[in-house]
């Protein structure tokens, strides 16, 4: 049973979200803000969370900010309908998604359960039976999906779900493009929709990430109107 964490002030919401997972068989956790999660978090870390971005004593923002510089855990945030720069800022500090309010409840439950698959596919090697599964090395790169693990010229790089998986795709197949929409074949369920722009944020976050280990990386290459492309060394 996963154990998933929300993080909210307002408490209707918690209340009938908490319901809706409870019944599709999660254990939940519900926090009405930030430092109370991370107070709960540094004893014993849920498998996933779901973060409002706008809450007293600590932001969603801050919160994800710390648990990033521990864990690549799953992260849904909850954003405000108009809240576009909060979205965009989100996912470039390591969101793997995120979800407007007024929600559907189902289409949160959706993504819940695709990024929980993703992640649990990861981890026990179930990616696929063929090429996904094994240690793979492409010039200064290691990625092991057995073990979600990602090298940078021997340097360790933690990512999130989303980013690894995004990585994994572009470094199978060095120099060949792949477009925003078979990227986010790769990322996301079939059920969940995500814009150009959400792709585009994870792949800047998975720059930024590789260049915390290697200033000089430049691996992941844009071309603009068409997609990104992996250039082996």
């Amino acid at each position: 049973m996963s154990r998933i964490a929300l993080v909210d002030d307002d408490r209707n919401i918690l209340t009938s979200v908490s319901m809706t997972l409870e019944a599709e068989g999660y254990e939940v956790e519900t926090y009405n803000d930030g430092q109370a999660a991370l107070d709960a978090f540094n004893k014993r870390l849920p498998d996933m969370a779901v973060l409002d971005i706008k809450m007293p004593r600590m932001d969603g923002m801050e919160l994800l900010q710390r648990l990033r510089q521990k864990t690549a855990m799953p992260v849904i945030f909850l954003t405000s309908k108009d809240d576009e720069i909060d979205e965009v800022l989100g996912l470039r500090m390591g969101a793997d998604d995120y979800v407007k309010k007024p929600f559907s409840q189902r289409l949160l439950v959706e993504r819940i359960r695709a990024l929980l698959r993703r992640q649990e596919a990861i981890a026990t090697g179930e990616v696929a039976t063929t090429e996904d599964t094994k240690v793979m090395v492409r010039g200064s790169l290691t990625m092991d999906p057995l073990r979600h693990s990602v090298m940078w010229k021997g340097r360790d790089v933690a990512l999130t779900v989303t980013e690894f998986l995004l990585l994994q795709a572009l470094a199978q197949r060095p120099g060949f493009v792949k477009s925003r929409d078979q990227l986010m074949d790769v990322a996301y369920d079939d059920q969940v929709y995500v814009d150009d722009r959400t792709i585009d944020s994870h792949i800047k976050r998975l720059r930024k990430k590789m260049r915390t280990v290697d200033d000089d990386f430049s691996a992941i290459e844009t071309l603009y109107g068409i997609g990104y492309r992996y250039n082996e060394e």
